[in-house]
């Protein structure tokens, strides 16, 4: 249920900014959105039409061609943007049109437009939700082609920016256009990545039990004993190993200064740790199997 709580304020958060102020101001934004505002604005038609009719073939093609690896959620938040923007845009919108804001100010009503609806897509993706859209084209390329899902979305944004040059013929709307897609994407990673990031600490002590108690009951984080030698000295010492996200380091300084200040304490970004309590691996069912590793990395299978 809160997923789905999530997933339903995200979506409404999402629908406010698009069409406050992306859509009002002519700006074309990435994945279907911008398809669909594209074709809407060039053909004279409601937005709503290209947008669902395309939405739901998708999803349609990809419980066929992919299964029901997309959820419910995903059905769910299709069915919910399609009643959605038809509501929005045939009862909403043109009543509101004279309140909306930042009507003479494009430049920052796209700015502050592009970071609510990275926020609204992170919190939707933050619940392993998706809007169906282009996602669902770029998993059927990535199934089938070895081309990343990441690198599919941003060929299909290029052409649908590129394609709205042929609309307005306006490089200030191509450029907005360009840091929608940008600002987008960054807070989108921001949001999802911020809190997910992880940390990898070496702590060298003599307290090295005490301390490690105090991270596995407080923090809830593994701790490994690894033997070290220290070079000058001779002696032996244990050195603590924890995996942990970003959130957790402040309690780990705090747990180690409490018990030895005399500590010597490293800590490194880890790029990606899959295992239990972090990420998954993801396995597609392709002819040739693949995992899903940190961006620009592509592991075989056997």
């Amino acid at each position: 249920v809160k997923d789905y709580l999530i997933i339903t304020l995200g979506l409404f958060i999402y629908l406010i900014s698009y069409f406050g102020f992306i859509y009002s101001h002519e700006i074309t934004s990435g994945g279907l959105a911008g398809i669909s505002s594209v074709i809407s604005w060039g053909l004279n038609i409601p937005f709503s039409l290209p947008y669902n009719i395309i939405n739901f073939t998708l999803l349609a093609v990809a419980l066929k061609v992919i299964g029901w690896r997309f959820s419910v959620k995903t059905v769910y938040s299709v069915a919910i943007l399609g009643v959605s923007t038809s509501s929005i845009e045939k009862y909403i919108l043109p009543s509101l049109r004279e309140f909306l804001p930042l009507q003479n100010d494009p430049a920052l009503a796209m700015i502050l437009g592009s970071i609510l609806i990275g926020v609204s897509l992170g919190m939707v993706f933050s619940v392993n939700g998706s809007t169906g859209g282009t996602d669902i084209v770029a998993t059927i390329i990535n199934k089938y082609k070895a081309v990343s899902i990441g690198r599919a979305l941003i060929y299909i944004d290029v052409v649908t920016i590129a394609a709205s040059w042929f609309i307005f013929k306006s490089p200030d709307k191509l450029v907005y256009s360009m840091l929608q897609v940008l600002i987008t994407n960054t807070t989108i990673d921001y949001f999802l990545n911020g809190s997910r990031q992880s940390m990898q600490f070496f702590i060298v002590t003599n307290k090295h039990q005490e301390i490690a108690n105090r991270i596995i009951k407080e923090v809830n984080r593994g701790v490994t004993f690894l033997n070290g030698e220290g070079a000058y000295s001779h002696s032996e010492v244990k050195v603590l190993m924890v995996i942990a996200r970003k959130t957790d380091s402040v309690n780990i300084f705090r747990i180690v200064k409490e018990l030895d200040q005399k500590a010597f304490i490293t800590q490194s970004l880890v790029r990606g740790v899959y295992g239990e309590g972090f990420d998954t691996i993801k396995v597609n069912n392709a002819k040739k199997q693949k995992t899903q590793a940190p961006e620009g990395v592509m592991l075989e299978g056997k």
